[in-house]
Protein backbone atom coordinates (compact mmCIF):
# COMPACT_ATOMS: atom_id res chain seq x y z
CA UNK A 1 0.00 0.00 0.00
CA UNK A 2 1.50 3.20 -1.02
CA UNK A 3 0.88 6.35 1.76
CA UNK A 4 1.56 10.07 0.71
CA UNK A 5 2.51 12.42 3.57
CA UNK A 6 1.16 15.95 3.41
CA UNK A 7 2.80 18.26 5.97
CA UNK A 8 1.99 22.07 6.91
CA UNK A 9 0.80 24.18 9.37
CA UNK A 10 -2.17 24.84 7.70
CA UNK A 11 -3.30 27.64 9.67
CA UNK A 12 -5.89 28.37 7.88
CA UNK A 13 -5.89 25.13 5.55
CA UNK A 14 -6.83 26.72 2.26
CA UNK A 15 -8.12 25.86 -1.86
CA UNK A 16 -4.47 25.43 -2.88
CA UNK A 17 -3.79 22.82 0.29
CA UNK A 18 -7.32 21.12 -1.12
CA UNK A 19 -6.09 20.63 -4.35
CA UNK A 20 -2.84 18.99 -4.04
CA UNK A 21 -4.69 16.67 -1.37
CA UNK A 22 -7.42 15.65 -3.44
CA UNK A 23 -4.33 15.36 -6.42
CA UNK A 24 -2.70 13.38 -3.73
CA UNK A 25 -5.44 11.22 -2.98
CA UNK A 26 -5.65 9.89 -6.89
CA UNK A 27 -1.59 8.93 -6.58
CA UNK A 28 -1.50 7.11 -3.47
CA UNK A 29 -3.59 4.26 -1.76
CA UNK A 30 -3.66 6.31 1.22
CA UNK A 31 -2.89 10.20 2.34
CA UNK A 32 -2.22 11.08 5.78
CA UNK A 33 -2.49 15.18 6.30
CA UNK A 34 -0.28 16.43 9.21
CA UNK A 35 -0.82 19.24 10.72
CA UNK A 36 2.19 20.64 12.23
CA UNK A 37 2.87 23.14 14.98
CA UNK A 38 5.65 25.18 13.26
CA UNK A 39 7.82 26.92 16.08
CA UNK A 40 9.55 29.17 13.38
CA UNK A 41 6.07 31.06 12.37
CA UNK A 42 4.01 33.22 14.13
CA UNK A 43 1.38 32.52 16.63
CA UNK A 44 -1.06 30.30 15.35
CA UNK A 45 -4.23 31.86 14.50
CA UNK A 46 -6.27 28.42 15.29
CA UNK A 47 -5.14 25.51 17.75
CA UNK A 48 -3.55 21.94 16.45
CA UNK A 49 -7.42 20.63 17.18
CA UNK A 50 -9.20 23.38 15.74
CA UNK A 51 -6.67 23.10 12.24
CA UNK A 52 -7.71 19.22 12.15
CA UNK A 53 -11.13 19.85 12.39
CA UNK A 54 -11.32 22.14 9.44
CA UNK A 55 -9.20 19.89 7.43
CA UNK A 56 -11.17 16.63 8.33
CA UNK A 57 -14.23 18.19 7.28
CA UNK A 58 -12.68 19.93 4.17
CA UNK A 59 -11.76 16.77 2.77
CA UNK A 60 -14.89 14.69 4.30
CA UNK A 61 -15.63 13.94 0.38
CA UNK A 62 -12.29 11.70 0.56
CA UNK A 63 -12.33 8.08 1.73
CA UNK A 64 -8.33 8.13 1.75
CA UNK A 65 -7.46 10.72 3.82
CA UNK A 66 -6.57 11.06 7.77
CA UNK A 67 -5.43 13.55 9.39
CA UNK A 68 -3.19 13.73 12.25
CA UNK A 69 -1.36 16.74 14.75
CA UNK A 70 2.22 16.65 14.66
CA UNK A 71 4.99 18.49 17.51
CA UNK A 72 7.95 16.00 16.64
CA UNK A 73 10.30 15.76 13.54
CA UNK A 74 8.30 14.97 10.04
CA UNK A 75 10.27 11.69 9.69
CA UNK A 76 9.32 10.51 12.77
CA UNK A 77 5.98 10.77 11.55
CA UNK A 78 6.69 9.36 8.35
CA UNK A 79 7.87 6.15 9.72
CA UNK A 80 5.14 6.10 11.89
CA UNK A 81 2.23 5.81 9.18
CA UNK A 82 4.73 3.85 6.65
CA UNK A 83 4.88 6.83 4.24
CA UNK A 84 6.14 5.71 1.05
CA UNK A 85 6.38 9.84 -0.01
CA UNK A 86 6.23 12.81 1.65
CA UNK A 87 4.14 15.48 -0.64
CA UNK A 88 4.97 19.23 -0.92
CA UNK A 89 2.98 21.39 -3.13
CA UNK A 90 4.91 24.31 -5.12
CA UNK A 91 2.78 27.58 -5.43
CA UNK A 92 6.35 29.52 -7.35
CA UNK A 93 10.09 28.78 -7.73
CA UNK A 94 10.57 30.50 -4.51
CA UNK A 95 8.78 27.89 -2.50
CA UNK A 96 11.47 24.97 -4.70
CA UNK A 97 14.41 26.18 -3.18
CA UNK A 98 13.32 25.78 0.42
CA UNK A 99 11.56 22.46 -0.25
CA UNK A 100 14.35 21.25 -1.74
CA UNK A 101 16.56 21.41 1.45
CA UNK A 102 14.40 19.78 3.65
CA UNK A 103 13.45 16.98 0.83
CA UNK A 104 16.70 16.71 1.14
CA UNK A 105 17.73 16.36 4.67
CA UNK A 106 14.48 14.10 5.66
CA UNK A 107 15.54 11.69 2.80
CA UNK A 108 19.29 11.50 4.45
CA UNK A 109 17.42 11.03 8.05
CA UNK A 110 14.50 8.78 6.72
CA UNK A 111 15.71 7.62 3.15
CA UNK A 112 11.61 8.40 2.42
CA UNK A 113 11.47 10.51 -1.20
CA UNK A 114 9.56 13.97 -1.37
CA UNK A 115 7.29 14.28 -4.59
CA UNK A 116 6.45 17.89 -5.00
CA UNK A 117 3.15 18.87 -6.66
CA UNK A 118 3.08 22.03 -8.63
CA UNK A 119 0.05 24.19 -7.80
CA UNK A 120 -2.50 25.08 -10.58
CA UNK A 121 -2.28 28.92 -11.51
CA UNK A 122 -5.62 29.87 -9.84
CA UNK A 123 -3.96 28.64 -6.18
CA UNK A 124 -0.55 29.72 -6.75
CA UNK A 125 -0.70 33.26 -4.91
CA UNK A 126 -2.61 31.70 -1.84
CA UNK A 127 -0.56 31.65 1.56
CA UNK A 128 -2.54 31.02 4.59
CA UNK A 129 0.16 34.15 5.74
CA UNK A 130 -1.74 36.43 3.09
CA UNK A 131 -5.42 34.68 4.39
CA UNK A 132 -4.98 35.76 8.08
CA UNK A 133 -3.94 39.23 7.03
CA UNK A 134 -6.79 39.81 4.69
CA UNK A 135 -9.05 38.11 7.24
CA UNK A 136 -7.70 40.12 10.27
CA UNK A 137 -8.31 43.41 8.22
CA UNK A 138 -11.69 43.00 7.11
CA UNK A 139 -11.49 41.36 3.91
CA UNK A 140 -13.42 38.64 2.38
CA UNK A 141 -11.09 35.28 1.84
CA UNK A 142 -13.96 32.98 1.31
CA UNK A 143 -13.08 32.30 -2.16
CA UNK A 144 -9.75 30.83 -1.07
CA UNK A 145 -10.98 28.43 1.40
CA UNK A 146 -13.45 25.36 1.82
CA UNK A 147 -16.62 26.52 2.90
CA UNK A 148 -15.80 24.74 6.49
CA UNK A 149 -12.30 27.17 6.96
CA UNK A 150 -14.30 29.89 6.07
CA UNK A 151 -17.40 29.78 8.67
CA UNK A 152 -14.57 29.50 11.37
CA UNK A 153 -12.41 32.61 9.73
CA UNK A 154 -16.13 34.50 9.86
CA UNK A 155 -16.59 33.39 13.26
CA UNK A 156 -12.90 34.83 14.42
CA UNK A 157 -13.37 37.77 12.26
CA UNK A 158 -17.33 38.49 11.91
CA UNK A 159 -16.29 41.86 9.84
CA UNK A 160 -14.22 40.30 7.12
CA UNK A 161 -17.10 37.47 6.34
CA UNK A 162 -19.97 39.78 5.86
Amino acid sequence: MTVGLIPGSFDPFHNGHLEIVERAAQIFDEIVVAAIRNPQKSEALFDLDERREMIAESLIHLDNVRIVSISTLLVNVARDVNATAIVKGLRAVSDFESELQMAQMNRSLSGVETLFLPSSSHHSFIASRLLREVARYGGDVAAFVPAPVAKRLAEKFPEAMS
